[in-house]
């Protein structure tokens, strides 16, 4: 004869409470196994099962219809689990949200009126948010004369926000979606670059040739980053051949510009090279410059990819190892 439990021992053993195990059998979920004389609910080891299953069913959301076609196989445990997953990944989604919105609410002490703004920003379909950087690139890029391939390479940094953002994700799509909006800092940027490639020479190089050529001299600089990194000694063989060949690239590229090839002259301006010299001074009152970075820094956080551009700090030590070389 199989044992039976009281209904006080079933509560202590599954966790529920006395009157929710009568309420899921008076609902028809988990009837008792048995009934004493005096009317008293007995439950076997088999019930007690099924009711372990019904809290931690209800714990996730269940509702008591998804739970009964469960106990009466009309569903199966891990279809329910797939629609519940897709429920609670939805509340999760919104749960991102709202935070990322009360977060930015706190941080930028947000007025009454900004609310509906931050919870319209966060809650775009993809096509409302690539059509909002299409206007402002729109905008920047109108009447600037270049190179078509140089624009489109403009149009093309944009943002795509995943389908299960971050907080900080959506943080940095809240903050971009403001700036690129902003009349200042649509104008400031528009200035920079109309004033940056407004010159002859300024066409020049955003030419596709000019770009590849930019690229080659990335590349040098990337290979001698990862040499200084990995503690290749300035005095080295090593670390002369790669400051010679950046050296030399340096002069080609000058020469494409300017018409005249010196090599001396590019190695002066890397063992010269003063990190508070004129480069430094005008990137630190660049406005237009600054503000491209703030664009690119949100870029790449939504993305989730690297932060634009070398930190200031490693790209000085960098210069400094080159001009160590050489030397």
């Amino acid at each position: 004869m199989k044992e039976l439990y009281a209904i006080g021992v079933v509560a202590r053993r599954t966790g529920l409470s006395v009157s929710a195990i009568r309420f899921y059998a008076d609902e028809g979920v988990v009837t008792p196994t048995a009934l004493t004389e005096g009317g008293f609910r007995q439950y076997d080891v088999h019930a007690i099962a099924r009711l372990e299953l019904v809290r931690t069913l209800r714990d996730l959301g269940a509702g008591l219809d998804d739970i009964r076609r469960v106990l009466t196989a009309e569903t199966t445990l891990p279809d329910l689990a797939r629609t519940h997953l897709r429920l609670v990944e939805d509340q999760l989604r919104q749960f991102r949200a709202r935070r990322a919105v009360l977060r930015t609410v706190v941080r930028q002490q947000t007025t009454t009126d900004q609310v509906s703004l931050l919870h319209k920003l966060v809650s775009m379909s993809d096509d409302d948010r690539d059509a909002l950087i299409t206007r402002f690139w729109d905008f920047v890029t109108d009447g600037l004369d270049v190179h078509p391939t140089y624009v489109d390479g403009l149009r093309s940094r944009r943002p795509h926000l995943p389908e299960e953002p971050s907080t900080e994700q959506l943080e940095a799509w809240i903050t971009l979606a403001e700036i690129v909006q902003d009349e200042e800092f649509r104008t400031a940027v528009r200035e920079f670059y109309h004033r940056t490639f407004g010159t002859a020479r300024g066409k020049l190089m955003a030419t596709p040739e000019m770009m590849a050529r930019a690229e080659k001299h990335r590349q040098l600089l990337i290979e001698a980053r990862a040499a200084q990194q990995s503690g290749v000694p300035a005095d080295s063989a090593r670390a002369r051949d790669i400051a010679e060949r950046v050296a030399a690239d340096s002069a080609e590229f000058t020469a494409t510009v300017t018409g005249k090839h010196d090599v001396e002259r590019a190695r002066r301006s890397i063992t010269e090279f003063d990190r508070n010299g004129q480069g430094a001074q005008w990137l630190a009152k660049s406005t237009g410059l600054k503000l491209l970075t703030r664009y690119h820094s949100l870029v790449a956080t939504i993305n989730g990819t690297p932060q634009p551009g070398p930190d200031p700090g490693k790209a000085a030590a960098l210069r400094e190892w080159l001009a160590a070389a050489l030397r």
